[in-house]
């Protein structure tokens, strides 16, 4: 019989199956929002509904040479978090006291949203270098976990 996943591995777990839908050309990125252990929404990183993809017609981002970090307004795509917060407003579901689940830790911008949107915790597998993001979820209260598996390697 095989081991049966924590929460947090399952809803991990998710956001890496989630993740491939992006459209992205630089990086995938893959969330879920649970609360009580239910998945309310989920989110992955691509431009708005009906318009083109990066896919289709390149990378805004790579075409300027702007480094990863910086400059984020540059993008036709939306993040992963913001994609999930803004489904949940679409189809009226509260993410208050939720927690959010991500593959790539959250830019200042999708911290902000957070923040407003009442997420109470957050869980990712990579880092991004965003220190103000890690500041204001500090002062925010936000609880934020850099997530590895029991065996040190991330899912």
């Amino acid at each position: 019989m095989t081991k049966r996943p924590s929460w947090d591995e399952y809803f991990m777990e998710i956001t890496q199956v989630v993740a491939k839908r992006s459209t992205c050309l630089r990086r995938q990125v893959g969330c879920v929002i649970v609360k009580d252990k239910r998945l309310l929404t989920s989110g992955y990183n691509g431009a708005p509904s009906g318009l083109g993809h990066c896919c289709q017609v390149g990378c805004l981002r790579e075409q300027e040479g702007i480094p990863s970090g910086e400059r984020q307004e540059l993008c036709r795509g939306l993040h992963a978090e913001q994609n999930a917060i803004v489904q949940a407003a679409l189809h009226g579901v509260s993410v208050a006291g939720g927690t959010l689940y991500c593959t790539h830790q959250p830019c200042i911008t999708c911290t902000k949203m957070m923040i407003n949107a009442g997420i109470l915790r957050v869980y990712f597998v990579h880092s991004y270098p965003d220190a103000l993001a890690r500041r204001m979820f500090a002062e925010a209260g936000i609880e934020v976990v850099e997530y590895h598996t029991e065996k040190g390697s991330s899912p």
